[in-house]
């Protein structure tokens, strides 16, 4: 595992499974989306970036994915929705190992631990993509949620 957050219920990893680099993606535990790289790592330090286009504005909507490694795209898919709001509070954000659930048990079981060695990871966070009306009706729920 190199970076992940959620686990079986919905949330994504980023994660190598027999020297192939994945990303798998969640989606509330109906539906799984796997990026997987075709050629195994060579031995050394490598760049790994999953980078995502959201299809928004609005909630939940789709997007694609790409998978790079070294700077060179090795997987592309378009998904057509994603999580609406937020991740599961009972799941963890986790850094080389993944330590509750996983996102594919196809591919792994918990404790799931990097045995290389990470140098950098880094996580960048687009801007939100609401309408106005989309972030009214939110916080008007995040206000009912709090009564």
């Amino acid at each position: 595992m190199i970076v992940t957050d959620g686990g079986e219920g919905c949330g994504n990893g980023l994660y190598v499974v027999k020297g192939h680099p994945v990303f798998t993606y969640n989606l509330v535990g109906i539906q799984r989306f796997r990026w997987a790289a075709p050629q195994a790592l060579a031995p050394g330090r490598h760049t790994i970036v999953f980078d995502f286009t959201y299809d928004g504005p609005g909630v939940a909507k789709g997007g694609t994915g790409v998978l790079k490694v070294d700077g060179a795209e090795v997987a592309t898919r378009k998904i057509p929705r994603t999580i609406a709001f937020v991740m599961p509070i009972d799941e963890t954000f986790d850094v080389g190992v993944d330590t509750r659930t996983g996102v594919n048990d196809a591919d792994y079981h918990v404790p799931f631990r990097f045995t290389g060695t990470l140098h950098k990871v880094t996580l960048k966070h687009g801007p939100a993509q609401f309408t106005l009306d989309e972030h009214r009706m939110v916080a008007a729920a995040v206000a009912r949620a709090r009564d």
